[in-house]
């Protein structure tokens, strides 16, 4: 299957126009004219067009990391 230009799985692209689809649902106005009336169809067509920003969200550090950050600050080092 090919990638959605801008999106670095497809996965993340589904994702996207689902969470804009709910937008929709719940009453949110679209951006672009079209002349479809289902809500999925109209957030693949923003999409396509542009019009839905997105980012990846910082993943958290992991407690691993988290513990070896605060014992180096304890202990002085950084």
């Amino acid at each position: 299957m090919k990638l959605i230009d801008g999106f670095d799985s497809n996965y993340r692209y589904i994702l996207v126009a689902a969470r804009r689809a709910r937008q929709l649902q719940g009453g949110a106005p679209p951006v672009i004219d079209t002349l479809s009336r289902k809500p999925c169809r109209i957030a693949q067509d923003e999409i396509k067009a542009g019009k839905v920003k997105w980012i990846i969200p910082e993943t958290p550090a992991s407690p691993v990391e988290v513990a070896g950050e605060m014992l180096d600050k304890a202990i002085g080092e950084n």
